[in-house]
């Protein structure tokens, strides 16, 4: 029986991080897999989710992810990062949230893309894993030269007597969802469209730091975040919310240069209304609900302030129609 030392990292309760010299405890194998990378988990996620979760019923087992981190673009071609819509964080809530019972993550690199396609299923997702059953999207590749398939994933898995379930194209207002899309609308800074696709508003999470207060200044005090160097969400004004110890509060935010004052490094700048804690040092999410105007350069404070006036007050009216969130 493996020891307690051979048991697999865990990041989270339903979370496994794959260590391929070590054995994977009999509790965790047998699940039906969903395969693929995550990215934003967004509607065409919870296809493969509610697929697995169908396969899993009929099994008598459990539905789980399977997944990889970092990206594989990440490892191919670094000098172009991919815009991630989740952290490895929020990826893993979202898909417990998706309904999977536990979620396998596969450290990526170069190593593990030499896997010839035909190894992966057969030792890693059948013979390690014991995979009950399998679920990947119709576009998913895999394995050296990336010549695995979903046909091959039906022809191994029929070899071994499991299901496996291919999910279509799936559409949402008349277009085929993913994360490709999903990232456009957000270099467009429509965050309301990119919304409609993910199934919730696309939200970032992190540290709140010190500022040079110039909004405490100008009588806006902001909770300064730095975003991940790969977020390429258009310069802009939006209308957010903030979730502070688990409670959401409705706010204007900022993400770009600061052109009226410095052009310095992209930073997001959240005004959260009628709110007067001390946030620095806090880890908090910040969700995206609508785009207000792009980014400007004044030619003085009081334009600016007047701007910025127009700004929030428009934000609370949007907010104050859009539904609350829940936690």
């Amino acid at each position: 029986m493996p020891s307690k030392a051979d048991e697999p990292q865990r990041l989270e309760p339903a979370a496994v991080v794959l260590d391929l010299d070590k054995p994977v405890p009999d509790a965790l194998r047998g699940a039906v897999l969903a395969l693929g990378n995550f990215d934003g988990v967004h509607r065409g996620h919870a296809e493969l989710a509610r697929g697995a979760a169908a396969i899993a019923g009929e099994r008598g087992t459990r539905p789980a992810a399977f997944t990889f981190e970092p990206h594989p673009r990440s490892i191919f071609r670094p000098e172009e990062p991919v815009f991630r819509l989740t952290s490895p964080q929020l990826k893993l809530e979202g898909l417990t949230e998706a309904g999977f019972a536990q979620v396998f993550v596969l450290p990526f690199d170069r190593e593990i893309a030499a896997i010839p396609a035909e190894q992966f299923i057969d030792d890693l997702l059948i013979g390690r894993l014991g995979a009950a059953g399998l679920v990947c999207g119709y576009d998913f590749h895999f394995g050296k030269g990336r010549t695995g398939s979903p046909e091959m994933l039906q022809a191994h898995g029929l070899a071994a007597d499991i299901p496996v379930a291919v999910v279509p194209p799936y559409s949402w207002q008349g277009e085929p969802v993913s994360s490709t899309l999903i990232r456009t609308a957000l270099e467009a800074g429509d965050v309301a469209r990119a919304a409609e696709f993910l199934g919730r508003p696309w939200l970032v999470r992190g540290l709140v730091t010190h500022g040079d207060k110039r909004g405490r200044e100008l009588g806006y005090p902001t909770a300064n975040m730095q975003l991940s160097r790969d977020c390429r969400l258009r310069h802009g004004i939006y209308a957010v919310r903030m979730k502070i110890d688990g409670v959401w509060h409705d706010g204007v935010a900022s993400f770009g240069r600061r052109p009226t004052f410095d052009d310095g490094a992209p930073r997001l700048e959240t005004f959260v209304f009628d709110f007067s804690g001390d946030l620095y040092g806090q880890r908090v999410d910040v969700a995206f609900v609508d785009w207000l105007r792009g980014e400007e350069k004044f030619d003085s404070l009081e334009a600016l302030i007047v701007q910025m006036d127009a700004d929030s007050a428009r934000a609370r009216d949007i907010l104050a129609g859009t539904p609350p969130f829940l936690p």
